[in-house]
């Protein structure tokens, strides 16, 4: 390393060498894009202290774009996403989980991106016994495609069913990838998270070897749009990473769009946050939404969103997309559904809009990366990290403390019966 907050070619060529894992160099022969595990990610927060990054859920190239020169301005490590719900099989957003890799490689190269990059599988939703075995055969898949971190999120159904399918699918994960669970589905101040459901979880993964990098957690965020000012509450977030803190595990941070960024600094200097998701905000801002600080969208006195002239997407592709909207009675948080079919359209714009709106993107992150998170100059830090290790795979943070045999799956069930556990509603609360 050449200073605290540079790296010098000598040591880029290095990490470039021995930090990408696998899948990354079958694919990327020839690349300079420092596509890396999810856990160096996670180490550079670590190091640095009370830092958090972002988890740019790629719904666009735009979006892509825009993170990944933030990133770079910021010196920041960084983390590009992409969920079951907007890029699995039954995606409505054109990037997925298996063209992902391509694209942010592609970008990495073009513009000259050199801090390092994890790709994230973020709500890898599992809801049934079908869902456990259909993942078997896709997970492998995401990671041939070049993603290097995974969020296994079975927080819909039971605490013993989430624990079991946690176990039954960690042999698919490549050992070297970033590892996210989650307690609790994101819906917001109905169902939150509890001390005991997050050790159970956590506890019956490490009876069994399987030491994950992040938790998440229902700590008061809702997916897309926030329309009220509840939001993450700070303190339940703390007391849980608190009880949790023996098993080293970071927190990851999701619904972080309709949160101001005050709460979101609380966050990152109060918990063990590393990782934060922010979805919908980048969507709007890229299309050249009116939005607040904190990018939730601001709605005018009819419900309907305010486009900024000049801002964003032309004046007329903001008429075709209100218009498809309309047709498909598309509303609110469900303009996520225009991602899909207006992709292609939006690349085929010229070149002077299509960069005003990943610089609109751009702008944003940057922010919150230096401003809010405090992850600027966290880049180095990953990368000595990787040196340090010497390989693609810095290994675990934990250890493996419980007893397999207290964490069999009849005790598992038992123990599952014995905790008050309050879901919240039924109901969709896919990203």
């Amino acid at each position: 390393m050449s200073g605290n907050n540079s790296v010098s070619p000598k040591d880029f060529e290095k990490a470039l060498e021995i930090g990408r894992p696998p899948n990354i160099v079958e694919l990327f022969p020839n690349s300079k894009a420092l596509i890396v595990s999810g856990k160096y990610i996670d180490r550079a927060m670590i190091a640095k202290g009370n830092a958090m990054t972002i988890a740019a859920n790629g719904r666009s190239n735009f979006v892509i774009e825009g993170a990944l020169k933030a990133a770079q301005k910021a010196n920041a490590a960084i983390i590009i996403e992409i969920a079951k719900s907007e890029g699995g099989a039954s995606a409505y957003c054109a990037v997925n989980y298996w063209n992902m890799a391509r694209q942010v490689n592609a970008l990495c190269n073009q513009l000259g991106i050199t801090v390092p990059v994890a790709l994230h599988a973020d709500h890898y939703g599992i809801k049934n016994d079908q869902d456990v075995e259909d993942a078997k055969i896709e997970i492998p898949t995401i990671f041939e495609a070049g993603l290097t971190s995974i969020a296994i999120d079975a927080s819909h159904l039971p605490d013993d069913k989430n624990l079991l399918a946690n176990l039954e699918l960690n042999s698919f994960i490549p050992d070297w990838a970033g590892l996210e669970t989650e307690v609790g589905e994101i819906k917001g101040k109905e169902g939150l998270s509890t001390v005991d459901e997050a050790l159970f979880l956590i506890q019956g993964l490490n009876a069994h070897d399987i030491l994950p990098d992040w938790i998440a957690l229902n700590n008061g965020t809702t997916h897309g749009i926030e329309a009220s000012d509840q939001g993450i509450q700070v303190e339940l977030t703390a007391q849980i990473h608190e009880a949790l803190s023996k098993y080293n595990i970071s927190g990851a941070q999701h619904g972080t769009s309709g949160n101001n960024s005050d709460r979101l600094r609380a966050i990152t200097s109060t918990t063990n946050t590393t990782k934060a998701n922010v979805a919908t905000a980048l969507q709007m801002i890229s299309w050249g939404l009116e939005v607040n600080d904190y990018g939730n969208a601001i709605l005018d006195d009819d419900k309907n969103f305010i486009k900024v002239e000049g801002q964003g997407v032309t004046e007329p592709m903001w008429r075709q997309m209100l218009n498809y909207a309309k047709a498909n009675d598309l509303k609110g948080g469900n303009f996520k559904k225009l991602n899909l079919p207006f992709e292609n359209k939006l690349l085929g714009q010229p070149k002077n809009i299509r960069q005003r709106m990943s610089k609109r993107v751009e702008d944003f992150i940057y922010n919150i990366l230096v401003n809010v998170f405090n992850a600027g100059d966290t880049a180095p830090l990953a990368i000595q990290t990787i040196l340090e290790a010497g390989s693609h795979d810095p290994g675990h943070k934990a250890t493996k403390i419980e007893d397999p045999g207290e964490w069999t799956k009849d005790k598992i069930i038992e123990k599952a019966a014995a905790i008050d556990s309050d879901k919240g509603p039924e109901g969709d609360f896919d990203d």
